[in-house]
């Protein structure tokens, strides 16, 4: 059971690591003796832990949005809440998520950005990666509309509107640079308020 436990730990050090390589380097030139060298490590002792770069870096999305929808499920099953109470703590939930982990979502744009340089369309990543949380709206909106909490709307349009927050909030965290989007979860909650009834 402990060499689990310290492979486990030993693979979020190499992440840890292998972000500040992202970062520093950009995706395009990252490689994985660059991640060894920052890691301590020979790049034998890295494949023990990942096959490659891609590897590692597709693995630290998926811890990101692994806890991201953990809090969404939480806060979906929580039947205490109206639909738009959901709704905006999801927002508000994610939104927070993001600003935690501002320094994977810069390598995430730059991936997307040197992607889209090769001629390959990032909105197909994007979508396969956003999938879940935009049915997870799109479900909560449904639900409210069911129960008669929000306006009869287009769900499709109001997930749209609804994932807009998400984007701009990433915008503002990576390419603005800003420290705080207080003022966007502000925003969010004004806009789950005018989808009520």
């Amino acid at each position: 059971m402990s060499i689990v436990v310290e492979h486990d730990k030993r693979r979020n050090e190499i992440l840890e690591k292998a972000l500040d390589v992202f970062m520093d380097e950009g995706f395009e030139d990252t490689t994985f003796q660059k991640i060894a060298d920052r890691c301590g490590i020979t790049r034998t002792t890295l494949y023990l832990y990942f096959k490659n770069k891609k590897e590692i870096f597709n693995y630290s999305i998926k811890l990101l949005l692994l806890k991201v929808e953990k809090g969404i499920r939480r806060i979906q099953a929580d039947t205490s809440m109206s639909s738009a109470e959901k709704i905006t703590h999801v927002l508000l939930d994610i939104i927070s998520q993001l600003q935690k982990n501002r320094r994977i979502l810069v390598v995430i744009l730059d991936y997307l950005l040197y992607i889209s340089r090769s001629n390959t369309d990032p909105n197909i990543r994007v979508r396969r990666r956003t999938i879940k949380l935009r049915h997870i709206l799109s479900s909560m909106v449904i639900e409210g509309i069911k129960n008669n909490e929000l306006a009869p709307i287009n769900v499709k349009i109001a997930d749209d509107y609804l994932y807009s927050f998400i984007e701009a909030a990433i915008f503002r965290l990576v390419v603005l640079k800003r420290d705080t989007v207080e003022e966007l979860k502000n925003a969010a909650i004004q806009a789950v308020q005018r989808l009520k009834r």
